[in-house]
This record gives C-alpha cells, sequence and structure tokens, in this order.
C-alpha cells in the first residue's frame, strides 16, 4: 500500500517532520544510487552473454595448455616452462603487469619444494609368533619423512572406517588395518582414502596397512606418492608409516582368502565394531629427498585506488605430467586408455584459459577503484602448494584482499545452468556473490554438497590464512555432471580435449566472474573493512 505524505503549511513547517524527511530521501537517493552503480558493474557482463566467440578463445587456450607439447604442465619440468611463458604472453598481450611486486622475480614468483622419494620398502609379519612371508611385490611400505619405522606392532582391523575414528586408547602402538575401498555415502560425501588414513593417524595409529580390495594397485600408489610426497622448503615432512598390501598378500597373512572374504563381509555389516587380529608387524620405509624449483605466476590489473585493496582471481596451472598408462587413478576408476600423458584439459587447462578470459575483459572494461590480481598456481595436485606459497609471501598484504575466486576444472556444465558455490557459507563473501547473482539472473544452487570439495581446491589454502575465498561455478550447479566427470576423465589420461567438450557453462562463468569482479572491486558495493555490501 502507498502512503502519501500530508501535505504543509509553508508557513508552520514542522523541523523534525522536514530532517526526518530528508534522511528519508537521502536514503532513497543513497539507495537508487547504489542500485545504479550495482547495474553498471554488471552490464558489461550482461552485453556480453551472447559473446559467440567466447568458447571459441577458451576452447583455442585450453587445446593448447592442454596439448602434449605441454606435457601434462607437470612443475620443474619443460612442460612448466611453456606453460609459464605461454601464460606470460598472453597476460602481457592483454595488458596486464607483473602482480609479484617484486623488481628481482617480475611475473615469475619462485616455489621451492622438497619431497621424499620412496627408496626403501621393508615388511616382515607375524601370526601368533610365527613369521608369515608375503613377497615384496604384494606389499609397499611408505613414508613422507626421512625413515619411517614400527617394530612388531599389532594390529587392529578398522574395516572401512565407516563410523566414528577409534579412541587413541585403542590405536596406539598398533597398526590400523583399513580396507581400500570407500564406506557408503554419509551425508552424500564418499570420505577419500587418504582423509581416512590421515584420520587414522592423527588418532594415534602407529602405521596405517591398507588392503586394496578395490582398483587400486601398488603401482599406481607409487606413481601418486612420486606427486604428492611434497611440501614447501620450509615445512619438514612427517615420518609417518603408510603400507599397502594386495588382497593375495592378506590373504596369506589370514591364511587363505576366506579369511579375507570374512573381513570384508564384516566389515560392510551395520553392527561392525574395530577389533585386534592376531597378527604383527615390522614396517620401515626410507626416503631421499629431491628438490623441485618451479614459480607461481602473478599479474595485475591496476586500480584507480589501491590502498582499497584488491581482488584476487586464481588457478592452477599444474598437472601431472608423464602419468603412465592411467597409474594415477582414483578409487573406483575403469580400465584407462593407453595415453601416457595426464593433459589434465578440464583440471585445470580450462581455469587457467577462463581466468585468462575473464582478465581481457576486465581490462578492456572501465577502470576499477581496486586492484585485480591474476595468479596461477603452481603444486596445487601436490597439495595445494602454489596457494600456500603465495599466502606466505604474498605480494600484498593478505588483509588487503577482499575477495579471492579461484577457478578450477570449469569445463563440466552445459549453458543455462544453475551455479554453485565451493565455499558458501565458509566466508563473508555470500552476500555479495547472491547481490551478483540476482542482477545476473543466475540461480544458485542451495545444497551445500561442492563443500565436500571445500579443502581439495586452492581457496582452502588461503582461508586458513584468514583470505575469504569461495569458487562459484557452473561445474559444481549439477552434481550428476560434475560426478559423471569424477568417474570418467579426472586425473586420468583421457582429460583430453575431444569432441563434446562442454564450454557452455564456461563461459558463462567467465561473464559472472566479470561481474563479480567489478562488484567487488567497487569499495561503494563493498567494503573492504567490513567484509558485507554497502546498500
Amino acid at each position: 500500500m502507498n502512503r502519501a505524505f500530508p501535505a504543509t503549511n509553508p508557513d508552520r513547517r514542522d523541523p523534525g517532520a522536514d530532517k526526518a524527511f530528508g534522511r528519508l530521501r537521502g536514503f532513497a537517493m543513497g539507495a537508487a544510487l547504489l542500485g545504479a552503480m550495482l547495474a553498471s558493474a554488471v552490464s558489461m557482463a550482461t552485453a556480453m552473454r551472447h559473446d559467440a566467440g567466447l568458447e571459441s578463445q577458451l576452447l583455442a587456450s585450453i587445446t593448447q595448455l592442454a596439448s602434449d607439447d605441454f606435457a601434462g604442465r607437470e612443475p620443474g619440468t619443460e612442460g612448466e616452462r611453456k606453460t609459464l611463458r605461454w601464460l606470460a604472453r598472453e597476460w602481457i598481450s592483454i595488458g596486464l603487469v607483473s602482480g609479484t611486486n617484486d623488481p628481482s622475480h617480475p611475473w615469475f614468483a619462485p616455489v621451492t619444494l622438497v619431497g621424499r622419494e620412496p627408496v626403501g620398502s621393508r615388511a616382515e609379519f607375524a601370526r601368533r609368533g610365527r613369521p608369515v612371508a608375503v613377497p615384496p611385490e604384494d606389499v609397499r611400505v611408505m613414508t613422507f619423512g626421512r625413515r619411517g619405522f614400527v617394530q612388531n606392532a599389532p594390529f587392529y582391523f578398522v574395516g572401512r572406517l565407516s563410523g566414528e575414528v577409534p579412541s587413541r586408547t585403542e590405536l596406539a602402538g598398533r597398526v590400523a588395518v583399513l580396507l581400500d575401498k570407500p564406506p557408503p555415502r554419509m551425508g552424500g560425501e564418499v570420505m577419500p582414502l587418504a582423509v581416512r588414513q590421515n584420520a587414522l593417524l592423527e588418532g594415534g595409529a602407529s602405521a596405517v596397512l591398507t588392503v586394496l580390495d578395490s582398483t587400486r594397485t601398488i603401482a599406481s600408489i607409487s606413481e601418486r606418492r612420486r606427486h604428492q610426497g611434497f611440501a614447501l622448503a620450509d615445512d619438514a615432512p612427517e615420518g609417518d608409516v603408510e603400507a599397502y598390501i594386495t588382497l593375495g598378500g592378506m590373504a596369506r597373512l589370514m591364511g587363505g582368502m576366506d579369511g579375507v572374504d570374512a573381513l570384508i563381509n564384516e566389515a560392510g555389516r551395520p553392527d561392525f565394531t574395530p577389533h585386534g587380529l592376531d597378527l604383527t608387524a615390522t614396517l620401515e620405509a626410507t626416503t631421499r629427498q629431491t628438490t623441485i624449483r618451479t614459480h607461481n605466476v602473478i599479474g595485475r590489473i591496476p586500480g584507480r585506488h589501491p590502498e582499497a585493496g584488491a581482488v584476487l582471481l586464481l588457478a592452477h596451472w599444474d598437472h601431472f605430467g608423464a602419468c603412465g598408462a592411467g597409474r594415477l587413478q582414483p578409487e573406483g576408476s575403469e580400465a584407462i586408455p593407453p595415453h601416457l600423458i595426464c593433459n589434465g584439459a578440464v583440471d585445470n587447462a580450462s581455469g587457467l584459459a577462463a581466468i585468462t578470459e575473464i582478465a581481457r575483459r576486465l581490462r578492456q572494461g572501465p577502470p576499477m577503484d581496486r586492484d585485480v590480481y591474476v595468479l596461477a598456481t603452481t603444486a596445487e595436485e601436490m597439495g595445494l602448494l602454489g596457494a600456500e606459497a603465495f599466502a606466505d609471501n604474498p605480494p600484498l598484504p593478505l588483509g588487503q584482499i577482499v575477495a579471492a575466486f579461484n577457478l578450477d576444472s570449469v569445463a563440466i556444465a552445459p549453458a543455462g545452468g544453475p551455479l554453485g558455490v565451493v565455499g558458501q557459507g565458509m566466508t563473508r563473501l555470500d552476500s555479495g556473490i547472491a547481490a551478483v547473482a540476482r542482477e545476473q539472473h543466475r540461480k544458485i544452487v542451495l545444497p551445500d554438497w561442492p563443500n565436500t570439495f571445500l579443502k581439495r581446491q586452492d581457496g582452502w589454502a588461503l582461508i586458513q590464512h584468514d583470505v575469504p575465498a569461495v569458487m562459484v561455478t557452473s561445474a559444481y550447479g549439477d552434481r550428476a555432471r560434475f560426478e559423471h566427470y569424477l568417474a570418467t576423465d579426472y586425473h586420468r589420461p583421457s582429460d583430453v580435449v575431444k569432441p563434446g567438450l562442454e564450454l557452455g557453462g564456461a563461459a558463462e562463468d567467465v561473464l559472472f566472474h566479470v561481474a563479480l569482479v567489478h562488484y567487488f572491486a567497487d569499495p561503494r558495493l563493498w567494503s573492504g573493512a567490513t567484509g558485507s555490501a554497502e546498500r
């Protein structure tokens, strides 16, 4: 209902009413101004919604970055050199300037990684005090430290770890025996093997012995460890002991496959309870140190008022390199084609192409108040190490970053779909993202299943340093499509540019991020001090 103001006699004005009316009018004018600013911030992206050339530009960049010539973009290799040169050339041509803020290292910020390459593995088993021989090819012992050693430790069978982690009293001094195949979904999430292993080690287990009852093999584990056994040079790796045994090896320990089958069946019962086994193990692993010198790439779009803070765009550039005939397989994988390079077309050549096109359109648009930093991180696949290095040695105080938007594996969903937000509810950015989504007529999915991937992307490393970071993409707007990608091409040599590569959603993600950055780069729309919309 509209309510009219009463007529006033100019000779009998009410000062209080005039003051109140003035405040109301000022509020209305301010709201209108802010609305106009928001509309202006997103109008350019709206106008480009039907940019027919955008998908072609994305495809050209992804094709280049995911070609065999780039050899899988492995840190510390010729593939890295070609990737960095491509990024620098593209970003310079767009009009970005170096964002390292370090004259001695323009564009490329050095990152030193130290890893432990497995060189020694020893496993001795006994049942009721009597030695049991297991062939060396059926068991592998590993550690992230220089040496890991456990002597005569009793076994404690935890099944698939589908419930609570046993108490420290139960685990202390024991080898936790874990089945590889993941437990049934809990809250919509499949708990990865590494998460279950770490939970047991952090819970007090002396070692974890994983029984390979899925498609994972000793060879695939060894290959994966070659990539994941790294840390930043300043972080000393720990000496936790992880061992893996095949079903055949476990059958020797249990006196036959019937004993193994009994354990597997037992683990699947609703009333399963962890318990000891009459087995002990002496496990030892040794490593040698490997050093990789790699780089983050940092560009910048200068703002008119950099003192007001900055917006950060990021995507990881690295992948697995020459990974063999599908040896880098997540659990549940199928047969792999005989392609020897993990090219990473979706993960994450698509993210690199996306931030490049976002930067291109931002640079072509009107000047922004805040700086915009564009970051391509190294060693994400090794444990978010490039993002961690950026946070440890940032080119600007981290507190000045008002918003960070990560793009990872965006070439999945078709155009017209909703957006998912990895990090929804975890930062102060939600209201601003929602405001832009309304202006862009984009729907954000409400279920929080995208947050199950929160700790598996670079934004998590930034959140740990109190930087508000999220991943907003249509790739997480359709769970079925995303899980299909995980089950087929994710971290496999089949993640290549091929007919049917879906770029409609990725193109819309680019345009949406243009609007997002304009919104968060405007201090009148988003306050860096309070982290809230100025509306």
